[in-house]
């Protein structure tokens, strides 16, 4: 009975290691996810050439030189050996440069700001994170969402990103890589999803008690499906300004899916040109306070 335990729990914690790799940066979805899972992969690989031998000696002296083992030899005077010592320099430092470079080439490869070769057209979307959700503006569309975004696959994705309070991470893991929102500061990630489907998004960076609902979807479809998306979102008559962002703005947890079927040209700017602090512009910060994820900002540094 014992012994049958043992196995069935084996099955069960197998089959939640393979569930765990069915998703996420395992079972990327478009190029930037496929070769930063090839890079972790790589990098897990190389460094098992050091592990699984040391693992293994270990082992294998404990059982060599245990107490029981009169024959194993005993050799208090020994201190020294060229070739042991070869060995445990030159096996390091040659994993260490091939890791780093490797590393190198990859992470200038996959630089966030860098644009991915395409024939087709960018899709713009602008992220910022809010307090605690995620708006996402379509400028060349003229609408905006809460806590969803569409797109069609094998378009390239430039996406803008931002925050109206704390510093919060962009995340879709099936699509490659993370980035940080930081308040009055804009930066860049593109992406691409070579296949249709949905992918969660998140928040990689604590920000406070509403963190865990910072969710949003990511639905990759034909492109007549995205432009049927957009003019399921046009249909809704909801306008989003500044005065109603700054509604907008105020902290809420597990807020749904929100349509605006019209934004305010350069809102994105608007919202960065709150933190500069000159030109007549004033700072939310004490907007941002009134959340429980209120870290101290005052002015940030205006987008590049």
């Amino acid at each position: 009975m014992k012994r049958l335990n043992l196995r069935r729990w084996s099955a069960l914690a197998l089959a939640g290691a393979l569930t765990g790799c069915s998703s996420g940066i395992f079972n990327p979805q478009g190029a930037v996810g496929v070769e930063t899972k090839n890079l972790i992969i790589f990098a897990f690989a190389l460094m098992l050439i050091v592990v699984i031998p040391v693992i293994f000696m270990t082992f294998y002296f404990a059982w060599k030189y245990r107490a029981g083992n009169k024959d194993a030899e005993y050799a208090p005077d020994w201190h020294h050996s060229n070739k042991i010592e070869f060995w445990m320099w030159a096996v390091p430092i040659i994993l260490i440069l091939i890791l780093g470079t490797v590393t190198y080439k990859t992470t200038h490869d996959l630089d966030p700001f860098k644009p991915l070769e395409s024939n087709v057209k960018p899709l713009r979307i602008q992220a910022i994170s809010l307090n605690w959700k995620w708006l996402f503006v379509y400028p060349d569309q003229g609408i905006a969402t809460i806590n969803q975004i569409a797109f069609p696959k094998d378009t390239p994705l430039n996406f803008e990103i931002t925050s109206q309070s704390v510093m919060n991470a962009f995340f879709i893991p099936e699509l490659g890589s993370q980035i940080y929102a930081m308040p009055g500061m804009a930066t860049k990630l593109h992406l691409i999803a070579n296949n249709e489907g949905t992918f969660p998004g998140l928040s990689a960076n604590y920000s406070g008690a509403g963190f865990s609902g910072m969710k949003f979807n990511a639905i990759s479809t034909t492109q007549q499906g995205f432009e049927d998306w957009v003019k399921k979102v046009k249909a809704n008559a909801t306008q989003l300004d500044m005065a109603s962002y700054k509604e907008l703005a105020q902290p809420s947890e597990n807020t749904p899916v929100t349509y605006y079927g019209t934004v305010q040209p350069d809102l994105f700017k608007a919202i960065i040109d709150q933190f500069m602090g000159h030109g007549g512009h004033m700072t939310m910060a004490g907007d941002a306070e009134k959340g429980d994820a209120h870290a101290g900002h005052g002015e940030a540094a205006p987008a590049q």
